[in-house]
């Protein structure tokens, strides 16, 4: 079921593993290790010198990086030794292993709806893990939670368990599921549809779902799964549309909550709080359910994103594989310069050569056009059959597109995928060896989400393939400052009147805001509401005096929501999608634009249609 993987924790020893690395509980492995290379020095000191050379990504790979032996398709090497040709190269700055654990599991409970176990027994689930439990007798008591456990430690069924229950008790029940990306939503429909508990009625809801089916959604659905941002401007602004689904909210299950940090969490915590007040107005009072990473303030962050007391659930005790894990340091090319061969290279070599070992690669980027271009590096070294079995995964691509991607990732059609962030999260594609990370992702907690994709149910390798950056050079000259690093805390405030006269413009299109609402939006809110030019006081409260929708105003995640189609003019086929902002830098006349590992030359950016025209084209650049 969606994300049941082993979780990333925090692997603290290897080839430097001493300390509190030790006290940690994890080991070194002597046989393997690699001697770690003196701290980085810009002027090279006490490193030997290599001549440099103009660097070319797509270079042939030295002996270690290329593919495994095979007979008849069949591996000859075990799975350690399938990637241990490859780690034995002067890149390697360090290695270690961080090992695996048993579970602690117990009986599944015996208030769960009878119905619900039969069908979990039938699934093979006999019983939950400790935490898993702790979550479904915290909610049993009414009370709000946060999950804070690491990747791949059943959270999914922690907070899916609840809901099943309340269903099978009460058909009429509803919830509402939140995900932070489109796919997550969709791979969690599917896995609640795949279930077959008679009367569950799961529907995504957001901006890919056609005008024509959203009536019946409304009508029928129990379980919307849905996104912040639809909930923002498709659901709160036209509740009366929502009434039943309203009056029957039992739960509302907020995932991949550490995401919701800074701007984009501030606006989150003021939508959620408009729709608890909603959901009071219409005679619900739902519990809510929130999923996180592993962070400093688990218990803080759901409070802010709430404004509900929590119960913390934070001790992880799901079974977890072995993994080892990998720092890597592109080859010093000028120690004068302190230049260093591309990490994008080293990236896509690496790829290349576990995707030709039959091994399941994920390998992460930084940024849309780093992904695009492993993914061709990493093609141009592999023969025509393996290289279909490699895609690019990032924002920008139509629905369809991406469908269409996490699909062959779930069945095993694809062995590699390079990706932004956008797989960083949960989405189910099944179990994957390998995960690659190109530069340190700006938290611990993001790179251990990255590196929790491997190694889900057998040994996994962790890769950190380092760039120039100097924050990258300090981690893999000391290791244990990244591997022994706490997680970070995830910080918003919901009351910055930057970011809340919008959401109490909202809901006083809503409903008309009264003293009473302090309780649920905060005092700052009705604060703020006197002040607010576009709000009329009224005997029944603060209206809004518009003739538009507030909310349209407020975009979550950036400051416009406008964007444009990419349209190959030769076909007139839409190939993908990019926001305004980043138009004029990347589909700008001129520009070379990489989709799904090809090139395309962009021959104007239409300002009125919002479309950039590109055609087939291949550069040498």
């Amino acid at each position: 079921m969606p994300r049941d993987r082993a979780d990333p924790g925090g692997a603290r020893t290897g080839a430097r593993g001493t300390g509190a690395a030790r006290a940690a509980g994890h080991r070194h492995e002597s046989r393997r290790s690699v001697p770690l290379r003196r701290p980085f020095s810009p002027h090279g000191d006490g490193l030997r010198r290599r001549r440099a050379r103009r660097h070319d990504p797509r270079r042939p790979a030295s002996p270690a990086l290329r593919g495994g032996g095979r007979a008849g398709g069949v591996l000859l090497l075990t799975e350690g030794a399938a990637w241990e040709s490859l780690l034995a190269v002067e890149e390697v700055a360090y290695r270690g292993t961080q090992p695996g654990r048993e579970g602690r599991r117990e009986p599944l409970p015996r208030s769960l709806h009878p119905t619900v176990a039969r069908l979990l027994e039938a699934r093979g689930v006999s019983g939950l893990y400790a935490h898993q439990a702790e979550t479904w007798e915290a909610v049993a008591r009414g009370e709000s939670v946060v999950v804070s456990t690491g990747t791949a430690s059943g959270k999914s069924l922690a907070f899916s368990l609840p809901v099943l229950d309340a269903i099978a008790r009460e058909p009429a029940a509803r919830a509402i599921f939140l995900y932070p990306t489109k796919a997550l939503a969709q791979d969690q429909a599917r896995f609640l549809a795949s279930l077959g508990l008679r009367g569950l009625r799961p529907a995504v809801y957001d901006g890919d779902t056609p005008v024509e089916r959203r009536a019946h959604i409304r009508r029928s659905a129990n379980v919307i799964l849905s996104n912040p941002d639809m909930l923002h401007l498709g659901v709160l602004p036209h509740h009366d549309r929502w009434g039943d689904a309203l009056h029957n909210l039992r739960l509302v299950v907020v995932d991949e909550a550490h995401v919701y940090r800074g701007i984009f969490g501030s606006h989150v915590g003021n939508v959620l709080r408009r729709l608890r007040r909603l959901a009071l107005a219409y005679g619900a009072d739902p519990v809510f359910v929130l999923a996180s990473a592993t962070i400093a303030n688990a218990a803080d962050l759901a409070e802010r994103l709430t404004g509900l007391e929590v119960t913390v659930v934070d001790t992880d005790t799901s079974a977890q594989a072995e993994r080892e894990v990998v720092l890597w340091n592109p080859e010093l090319l000028d120690p004068g310069l302190g230049t260093r061969a591309s990490a994008l290279g080293d990236a896509s070599r690496l790829l290349a050569g576990l995707v030709g070992r039959g091994l399941r690669t994920i390998c992460f980027t930084k940024s849309r056009k780093a992904a695009e271009l492993v993914h061709r590096f990493a093609s141009d070294r592999l023969d025509a059959t393996t290289a279909r079995k490699l895609a690019p995964y990032r924002a920008g691509y139509t629905p369809e597109q991406r469908r269409d991607i996490e699909r062959r990732l779930a069945d095993g059609e694809l062995l590699g995928v390079t990706a932004t962030n956008a797989l960083e999260l949960g989405i189910d594609i099944g179990s994957l060896d390998c995960a690659i990370s190109v530069g340190f992702p700006g938290t611990v907690a993001s790179l251990r989400q990255q590196w929790g994709r491997a190694g889900r149910r057998t040994r996994g390798l962790a890769v950190l393939v380092a760039s120039e950056d100097a924050l990258d050079q300090f981690f893999v000259s000391e290791p244990e400052a990244l591997l022994g690093r706490s997680a970070e805390a995830a910080l918003l405030d919901h009351a910055t009147p930057r970011v809340l006269d919008g959401h109490v413009l909202a809901a006083a299109y809503e409903g008309p805001l009264t003293a009473a609402d302090a309780d649920v939006l905060g005092e700052a809110a009705l604060a703020r509401a006197p002040f607010l030019p576009e709000l009329e006081p009224t005997p029944a409260g603060f209206v809004w005096r518009g003739r538009d929708t507030p909310a349209a105003r407020v975009s979550l995640r950036s400051g416009d929501t406008d964007g444009f189609v990419i349209v190959d003019e030769g076909n007139g086929t839409v190939l993908g999608l990019v926001e305004r902002e980043r138009a004029f830098s990347t589909v700008h006349d001129g520009a070379i634009y990489l989709h799904l590992g090809e090139q395309y030359a962009v021959t104007s950016l239409d300002l009125e249609t919002r479309a950039a025209l590109v055609r087939s084209a291949t550069v040498d650049w």
